[in-house]
């Protein structure tokens, strides 16, 4: 992705090794894309992982940057936090928005965060999901601030998903 002009990457002498990876104009140009891919994917091909399957959190925050378009007023910074990481210790995403824009940033954990939210992986799935279920979710700070940048994660107010009505596939089958 360096040598198609996506990232930038910075190497550090210091031991031990440590390279830093920077979105460019022409990614950051392209997260609205991938935002509205995604959202494409949470409406119409969206379904509860396998038991095999293992899905990637930090990859869906990620996306945040490409899913603010500017209609919301919402500024303050959020951390979204998953308990279980995939290293077995708690992951923490600090996404920044300004109203028309959103940041994202990783392992940041200094407490300045004006909300936070945190749960299990499988707390955010089904928070992130077609039907939205926070329960599993823990938050603190600043609520709608919070709750404004899950909208924006998963499917937001107003869309709704093409998740299959178990009773209805049956009837139509047996039918």
């Amino acid at each position: 992705m360096v040598a198609d002009g996506m990232l930038t990457r910075k190497r550090y002498r210091e031991v031990p090794p440590r390279v830093d990876y920077e979105l460019t104009e022409r990614s950051r140009e392209l997260a609205p894309v991938l935002g509205e891919l995604a959202r494409w994917g949470y409406e119409w091909a969206w379904s509860p992982p396998r038991q095999s399957e293992r899905v990637d959190l930090g990859a869906i925050f990620r996306l945040a940057p490409g899913l603010v378009d500017g209609s919301t007023s919402t500024t303050g910074t959020i951390d979204l936090e998953v308990t279980d990481g995939p290293s077995g210790s708690a992951s923490t995403y600090r996404v920044t928005m300004t109203g028309t824009k959103a940041e994202i940033t990783e392992h940041t954990e200094d407490g300045s965060a004006d909300a936070s939210v945190r749960g299990t992986t499988s707390a955010w799935i089904h928070a992130l999901g077609p039907m939205g279920d926070r329960a599993g979710l823990n938050s603190s700070g600043n609520a709608p601030l919070a709750w404004a940048l899950l909208d924006l994660l998963a499917l937001g107010e107003g869309r709704e998903a093409a998740v299959a009505e178990p009773e209805r596939d049956l009837e139509s089958a047996a039918g």
